[in-house]
């Protein structure tokens, strides 16, 4: 990345930092962003480092933490339709890249789940970096926090886990479901059949939108 947008990445961290960059603006900003310079540059307006070794607390069966690309996670704020009303919920957060942008992006609440504490201090002092007092992190496995999602009405996954894990996490979510309608966006995640849930978005190699029946 060169100076120039290294010095617009610091530039515009400083005014995240201090409230005074609107969703609209901040979109905008991203977007005259070259594609192939996005990702980098998001990385240094978040102050994120390179990527952490996973820890022994990975639990098997979990893919190692992949940050999702800046691309995708802009087709999901759109294609989601996702609003500053919603409550996006990132399942398998890592560093909290994906929940600040789509909360900076769209003005919603944002809430990640890790099972990796290391991972969980990064999110939570990204946020504390940027002071987002509506970008949060819950330290834990998946499959026993839905109780940390109850409100959330924007789920995400970026291939965190497959077979028992993903579907204990299906059941929660439809818990959910049955009080509101919720969207469930999966990044090169497939799921299995489920009565509930309805693709809602057109064709796409590695993201696939799903909205709940009731809605």
């Amino acid at each position: 990345m060169d100076a120039t947008l290294r010095a617009n990445a610091e530039s515009l961290r400083a005014l995240v930092a201090s409230s005074q960059v609107s969703p609209v603006a901040f979109r905008a900003a991203v977007e005259r962003v070259p594609l192939g310079e996005r990702d980098a540059w998001l990385d240094c307006v978040f102050g994120l480092d390179a990527l952490p070794d996973d820890g022994p607390e990975l639990p098997q069966g979990c893919v190692p933490y992949l940050p999702s690309s800046v691309d995708v996670l802009l087709r999901v704020v759109d294609r989601a339709r996702v609003r500053a009303d919603d409550v996006f919920v990132d399942i398998g957060a890592g560093l909290g890249r994906a929940a600040a942008l789509v909360h900076l992006a769209t003005g919603a609440a944002a809430r990640g789940v890790e099972v990796q504490p290391a991972l969980v201090r990064a999110a939570r002092a990204l946020s504390a970096r940027l002071n987002l007092p509506r970008l949060s992190f819950v330290e834990g496995d998946a499959r026993a926090r839905g109780d940390t999602w109850v409100n959330g009405s924007v789920f995400f996954l970026y291939c965190p886990f497959s077979g028992e894990r993903l579907a204990r996490v299906l059941t929660d979510l439809e818990r959910v479901a049955r009080a509101r309608p919720i969207r469930v966006c999966c990044v090169d995640v497939p799921l299995p059949p489920s009565t509930w849930l309805t693709l809602a978005s057109p064709p796409s190699r590695d993201l696939a939108i799903y909205r709940s029946a009731r809605e």
